[in-house]
């Protein structure tokens, strides 16, 4: 996969906030609303924005109809997608991306959790997104948090202190980031959407997933060859992780270290995303 980057938002650009899962309303993404304009951006709402299907953002054909609308109105600068959830793989065949790719990385889409169904088939056609929060969780978010986001956003770059508590080697390596959540990770195996891991770093988060699960999605990832050729692996947070009345013995750093015990590259611990 090749590097690439993008040149990041500027003022009086566009982001278009729409639904393609789960299903929000207007009220509730008025914070996020206000933060863009804030900044200088124009903010306006897709159609599935206050449309409810069940749990879903409108039907399968809105959310299409809406996501398409936007990847190729080419007065939008960036899709921030509402909420996470589940109902994105509904939608990802029916999806064209061909205006969006003639974009030139011109074109943000920004999201996470079920929106890694996104980023993973974007970046299997080398293309370019942005793994961040969503609209609807802005209010529990840090200062700090909202500062990395505009620096990212508006393609500035940043480092990133952590504890290096698996005792890496100091080296220099260089690289893309693919991946997202580990569990839409996992779904996406065998399938046209799952990304080239080679020579990349792979970033991995979850939450709310019980621990035995964690080593069996590792272990399909390790299985299927994807952690064989990587430059290194960014775990992000592995967040309120569940477990079962007689314990499964370890908790998910303990099995992503055993599982990535035989390679090489380094496996970097408390990534501050996914959390």
């Amino acid at each position: 996969m090749r590097e690439y980057t993008y040149a990041g938002l500027k003022k009086n650009d566009h982001v278009r906030i729409l639904c393609t899962a789960r299903s929000a309303v207007q009220a509730d993404l008025k914070p996020a609303r206000e933060l863009l304009e804030s900044w200088g951006l124009r903010v306006s709402y897709g159609k599935t924005i206050g449309a409810i299907n069940h749990q879903f953002g409108g039907t399968t054909s809105l959310r299409i109809t809406d996501f398409q609308d936007a990847l190729n109105d080419e007065d939008i600068d960036a899709i921030w997608i509402a909420r996470g959830g589940y109902g994105t793989v509904q939608i990802i065949d029916d999806v064209d991306f061909s205006a969006f790719a003639k974009a030139n990385f011109k074109k943000l889409i920004i999201g996470y959790s079920d929106v890694t169904i996104l980023h993973s088939h974007l970046q299997k056609m080398n293309l370019t997104s942005l793994h961040s929060f969503m609209p609807l969780e802005l209010k529990d978010k840090s200062q700090s948090c909202i500062d990395s986001f505009k620096k990212a956003l508006t393609g500035h770059s940043q480092s990133i202190s952590i504890t290096n508590d698996n005792n890496i080697e100091p080296q220099e390596l260089k690289g893309c980031v693919v991946g997202g959540n580990l569990s839409i990770l996992y779904s996406l195996l065998g399938s046209k959407s799952f990304t080239n891991t080679d020579g990349c770093f792979l970033f991995i988060e979850d939450i709310d997933e019980y621990v035995y699960h964690i080593e069996r999605m590792m272990y399909g990832l390790k299985r299927a060859g994807h952690l064989d050729k990587l430059k290194g692996l960014i775990v992000g947070g592995m967040t309120d992780m569940r477990d079962h009345k007689i314990p499964f013995g370890k908790n998910a750093v303990e099995i992503i270290k055993n599982i990535t015990a035989s390679y090489h590259y380094p496996v970097i611990f408390n990534f501050p995303a996914g959390i």
